[in-house]
């Protein structure tokens, strides 16, 4: 029974983003999978996210083969491997996936969770069906909750209903007991759809900043008749999907055939509410959707191709390195919640000022990315800047030049690497607090190559920008 499922063993090594030149010890963990083809099993993201080297296991075998990624979509926790070796089928028949399940069906969670070797059965029902946010990704998406439990080793393992994979397990809930989500088999199969045609493994976004119309002066001062409803548009973010299609103001009133209530949520399936994010799911990066708009009294009804989810401040970056760029001892990144990881309880400890714009910031043409100062290196050029270390780059002037006056907000960090190689004259920046670090760009290309052999820094930036 169960012999597709299998046992994962991940070796993963993930990047450090305190000193983004290096990475973190590898760790190693467990995870579950279900065989869904010819050596071929699925399982979740975080399972195998930052892998350097995956084994698996069958129920029926001791020995363990390995294990590569061949797709992955992080947004929706998905991941497919392939195992090559033609032993690994033996005796194996795939499953096969299931319809979206309702409320109150039976299931049976199955996979290894720690404590043990041997398979695990847990059997619950589902208690909801709604979007829920992704752990692993931060995005808002379709989740099936089941009260069954869903525990370390367990996870990305298959969700059972009358024979056929409803879901993969991805996430226990806080503060609940037995309780836990999966990932619907309706994102799963987009997920295979899209590998299998090439499709960015990628759960695009609207880049829209968006309020509810539940009062009714304010549904009034928008235009809303009696009998519309939807969403105000309060911000739309630079180089989104909407960017250049919607404006401030606009009341977004259907999005794909879909009405929007004035709490921000449609009629899915024609059998449950919930929240409107749940249609980007159905979608892949470059499909046309139809958005119905409320501007100025007029309907107007949109197409707009979809793009990938852009923000201010990245989300959970993984199997990629940091970016970075180190210049006279002062080391500098994009903001991200990796980064604002770094500290403990981060939503708490990280700096206001680091966490303002991550909640709140919005992306624009003239800053796509917060820059932080994340480190000052110790060194004769930076004697009196120690304390200056976690502040945000707020204009970089340059004297004799026109970029001397109020200076210059850094656009993203290939653009404050260009002002900084670029200078020719003495370098002022302005970080968070209105602190001036002053530089001479001579004597900083001096200092540039000691400083990297002191901290053992083999390269000055990463390889994005080294082009």
């Amino acid at each position: 029974m169960y012999q597709s499922v299998v046992r994962i063993f991940a070796t993963s090594q993930a990047p450090d983003h305190r000193c983004p030149w290096q990475a973190e010890p590898p760790e190693h963990s467990t995870g579950s999978g279900v065989i869904i083809g010819k050596g071929k099993i699925l399982t979740g993201a975080h399972v195998v996210a930052d892998a350097t080297f995956l084994q698996v296991q069958k129920v029926s075998e001791p020995d363990k083969m390995i294990a590569e990624v061949e797709a992955i979509n992080h947004d929706c926790d998905l991941a497919l491997l392939t195992v090559r070796d033609p032993r690994f089928m033996h005796k194996v028949k795939p499953e096969r996936l299931g319809p979206l399940p309702r409320l109150r069906d039976a299931v049976s969670v199955v996979g290894y969770p720690i404590g043990g070797e041997e398979i695990s059965i847990t059997e619950g029902v589902v208690s909801r069906i709604e979007v829920q946010r992704y752990s692993h990704s931060q995005r808002n998406l379709l989740a099936v909750t089941v009260d069954a439990a869903i525990n370390e080793g367990n996870s990305g393992g298959p969700v059972f209903k009358d024979g056929r994979v409803a879901g993969i397990a991805f996430q226990s809930l806080m503060d609940a007991e037995n309780i836990g989500e999966m990932v619907p088999s309706n994102l799963i199969r987009r997920f295979l759809e899209g590998t299998a045609a090439g499709k960015p493994a990628t759960v695009p976004g609207l880049g829209l900043v968006m309020q509810r119309l539940e009062n009714p002066l304010l549904r009034k001062r928008v235009g809303l008749g009696p009998k519309q409803s939807g969403l105000l548009v309060v911000g739309v973010e630079w180089g989104s999907s909407c960017w250049g299609h919607i404006e401030v103001g606009d009341a977004i009133l259907a999005i794909d055939g879909h009405r929007l209530a004035n709490n921000g949520t449609v009629q899915y399936e024609g059998r449950f509410r919930t929240g409107s994010e749940v249609l980007l799911g159905d979608h892949f990066v470059g499909d046309v959707v139809a958005l119905r708009v409320l501007r100025s009294g007029r309907v107007h009804d949109l197409k707009l191709e979809l793009k990938p989810y852009v923000s201010l401040v990245a989300r959970r970056q993984y199997d990629k390195p940091p970016r970075y760029f180190v210049y006279a001892g002062l080391v500098f990144q994009p903001l991200s919640l990796d980064y604002l990881r770094t500290w403990p309880e981060w939503w708490e400890k990280a700096p206001t000022e680091l966490l303002h714009p991550y909640y709140a910031g919005k992306r624009t043409k003239q800053r796509e990315e917060v820059i932080v100062l994340s480190q000052v290196l110790a060194d004769p050029i930076t004697v009196g800047f120690e304390g200056l270390d976690n502040t945000t780059v707020a204009r970089v002037s340059v004297a004799g030049t026109r970029k001397q006056g109020k200076g210059i907000v850094p656009k993203n960090l290939q653009h404050l690497v260009g002002l900084l190689e670029e200078a020719k004259g003495i370098i002022e920046l302005q970080v968070s607090e209105d602190s001036i670090i002053a530089l001479d760009p001579v004597e900083a290309r001096e200092a540039n190559q000691r400083i990297l052999e002191r901290y053992h820094i083999r390269r000055d930036r990463s390889q994005d920008l080294a082009s």
